[in-house]
């Protein structure tokens, strides 16, 4: 039997994308991915049936040193000393090269993301709980509270940009990226607080709260269109029962469908409107990673350059509806200012004006610090996995928030009761997110909707 002999010559790069030996036919290529810094791997025999062919592999060091630093996933380094010395991959395993075992990339990912919902859902929690706890001493500034979380949360995430930048984890070039999508993010965010403040003044709280799962379906919906993603039967239907769950969890015994019907049409679709552009947000930013790790060649866009110029074009916004936006708080424009001075006494809870203002500033505070972990634990969310993923996890913390209220916590004085229907809506909920996650192994769709590259 005739023996060809080739001799291949592979420069390394930072990339840990597999490397393709040409001239070879499909059935009998092979992918190899280098591990470590190793001056030479040994030659590698292949063998077929057909035709035996002898390749020689050598591997260069790279020409620059590694970067022990991935934004948002585990350091390369630390994939090299987790993996071992070497390793290549066959179909979509990797094999260890210390010790020669299988690795199931696609299931770090889906722990990775599992954990990330985790943390926003509970952070959801807290930020729902702590935002009532806010409103104690501010219960009548509410409008003040709004603002301030507003144009601080622009002060925090540019001072943290600063410091990444300084300590070079964001980069000239990741500064330099076009800032038209993050006006656009802005804007919307802007108009979808705008129409949600306007259609919640003239709705009850467990209306909102039904009208809110309408956000999931216009998240899918975006996917589909913007982002080409196609979901499962079983997919669609777990959200659909999720929706449902906290629905029911919620509004059951409350009274929301008849809240819906005095309230009228007009308002509900104001508060569904608002929704839609929240959900066209989510996705923006979605879309925004995606397209940014293709302009940044293959680098992670750092997701504080999208919270703080996004935040920024926000506030920009919201200052230019403050006229509207105090209408809507029933506070006359000409009388804005000497509120957002008393609001801001009671918010440091000092002068003579204070009375009931007890908890402030601490209750405050923590909101904002909270509500800042929530916005960046969704913000990564979103960047390792998908809009809707990120949309069911901050959707499982209402029933949870519901059921937090029902405890004796500090300032809110007597405990509320559970809706009827509490625990059959959570039930529900839970199945749904169980039929989402749940994909038989032959289906060609992932479980979790795929990440941008990073």
């Amino acid at each position: 039997m005739a023996t060809i002999s080739r001799h291949l010559t592979a420069g390394l790069t930072a990339s840990t994308s597999p490397l393709q030996l040409r001239n070879a036919k499909p059935a009998q290529s092979v992918s190899l991915i280098r591990r470590n810094h190793i001056d030479r791997l040994p030659p590698i025999s292949l063998r077929s049936s057909r035709r035996s062919k002898l390749w020689m592999v050598e591997a260069m060091l790279p020409a620059r040193p590694w970067n022990n630093r991935s934004e948002g996933g585990i350091g390369e380094a630390a994939e090299i000393k987790r993996r071992g010395a070497c390793g290549y991959a066959i179909g979509d395993k990797e094999i260890s090269g210390s010790g020669g075992h299988v690795v199931d990339t696609n299931f770090d990912r889906v722990v990775e993301v599992a954990i990330a919902a985790a943390a926003t859902a509970a952070l959801g929690v807290g930020n729902r709980v702590m935002y009532k706890l806010a409103l104690v001493p501010l219960k009548h500034y509410p409008f003040f509270l709004a603002q301030f979380s507003t144009f601080g949360y622009v002060a925090v995430y540019f001072a943290i940009l600063y410091l990444r930048h300084r300590s070079g984890t964001v980069t000239d070039e990741m500064l330099s990226v076009p800032k038209m999508p993050f006006l656009v993010v802005g804007v919307l965010e802007a108009l979808a607080a705008a129409a949600g403040m306007a259609a919640a003044a003239n709705l009850s709280g467990p209306s909102t709260t039904v009208l809110s799962q309408t956000f999931l379906v216009w998240q899918i919906l975006f996917s589909v269109i913007f982002l080409g993603r196609r979901y499962s039967i079983n997919q669609l239907f777990g959200c659909a029962l999720v929706a449902l769950g906290v629905i029911v969890s919620v509004a059951s015994g409350s009274g929301a469908a008849h809240s819906l019907k005095e309230a009228g049409i007009f308002w509900s679709l104001l508060m569904v409107l608002s929704f839609l552009l929240q959900g066209a947000d989510t996705v923006l930013k979605e879309v925004i990673f995606i397209d940014y790790a293709k302009r940044l060649k293959g680098a992670s866009l750092d997701l504080f350059i999208v919270n703080s110029y996004g935040s920024a074009f926000q506030a920009i916004c919201i200052a230019l509806l403050l006229p509207f936006l105090s209408k809507l708080w029933g506070i006359p424009f000409n009388q804005l200012f000497s509120y957002l001075r008393d609001g801001a006494a009671c918010f440091m809870n000092i002068g003579t004006m204070t009375m009931g203002c007890e908890g402030a500033p601490l209750l405050p505070v923590l909101f904002v610090i909270v509500n800042i972990a929530y916005n960046i634990a969704l913000l990564r969310l979103i960047k390792i996995s998908s809009a809707v993923v990120s949309c069911l996890a901050s959707t499982v913390s209402v029933p949870i928030a519901v059921y937090m209220f029902t405890l004796p916590l500090p300032y809110l004085g007597v405990a509320s009761s559970l809706p009827t229907g509490f625990v059959a809506g959570t039930f529900i909920l839970v199945l749904g997110m169980l039929i989402y996650a749940w994909t038989p192994s032959n289906d060609p769709n992932s479980v979790i909707p795929s990440a941008p590259s990073t």
